[in-house]
């Protein structure tokens, strides 16, 4: 079981990286007063999408590892000193699935059970590109006793410093989840929590009334409904009836609606 959890835990670290929401249009938001912009949408989903690179490097060292006691490996780009508790590893340049180079430390500690494994990752001046990160992202993964579904929840405590000292902070829980069919259609992912970013003097409360569910055969979310609140503004979006399209629904405090695209 072990070494199953290892398997579908670097599959499932690297899934986080294809579960990012679309935003908006840059039509108006109807109403007076506050309004959440493109660009705010983008921003409150963008620390997923830049640590879901840390992710994937995170699940090819955690899966890599066999070894019970304390060893050094290195990579064409990277060194890592294991223990039997986790490991250090120090980036230089790597290039991760067509990434930006990737550099810096992140020192990790895990423990593996036979159904459950979590561990959690510390990053200290870590980059993406020009992106730098810092704070810790704690995972717990579960998998079925039947190898048929896996539970993913990691909580953030994090920052990301942009290239031009914009600094986005992330306080969070989120639960991914799959469900294995015997085809793409049938092959389920669902996205659920409550996380708050802080960017540019706002905070932005985010909390999924309805789990945010796909199929591995569809680029887009097909259901669920999430409230994203700002300065006293809380709009939901709703991702629709189950229909593989690329249409979601902004729903305003004074009943209006708008179709967007994803």
């Amino acid at each position: 079981m072990k070494k199953l959890t290892q398997k579908i835990l670097s599959i499932v670290l690297i899934s986080v990286t294809l579960i990012s929401f679309q935003s908006c249009s840059e039509d108006a938001i109807p109403g007076d007063g506050e309004k959440l912009t493109q660009a705010e949408l983008q921003t409150i989903l963008s620390t997923d999408d830049i640590a879901g690179i840390a992710d994937t490097a995170l699940a090819e060292l955690f899966a890599g590892n066999s070894a019970k006691s304390s060893t050094a490996k290195e990579g064409d780009c990277y060194t890592a000193e294991y223990t039997e508790t986790g490991f250090v590893a120090t980036f230089n340049n790597c290039v991760l699935n067509g990434t930006d180079n990737v550099n810096g430390t992140v020192t990790v500690t895990y423990e593996v059970g036979e159904e459950a494994s979590s561990f959690t990752a510390t990053y200290q001046d870590f980059y993406v590109g020009t992106v730098k990160i810092n704070g810790t992202r704690s995972y717990e993964i579960t998998a079925s006793g039947d190898q048929t579904s896996i539970s993913f929840t990691v909580v953030s405590d994090m920052s990301v410093e942009m290239e031009d000292g914009t600094i986005i902070s992330e306080n969070g829980t989120k639960t991914f989840s799959i469900i294995f069919g015997d085809s793409l259609e049938t092959t389920v992912f669902t996205v659920s929590g409550n996380w708050t970013v802080m960017a540019n003097g706002n905070t932005y409360a985010v909390e999924t009334l309805e789990d945010l569910q796909g199929n591995a055969s569809c680029e887009h979310l097909t259901t669920g409904a999430m409230t994203v609140s700002k300065n006293g503004l809380a709009v939901t979006v709703d991702f629709g009836n189950g229909e593989c399209d690329n249409i979601a629904t902004i729903i305003y405090p004074n009943g209006a609606t708008e179709e967007i695209t994803l």
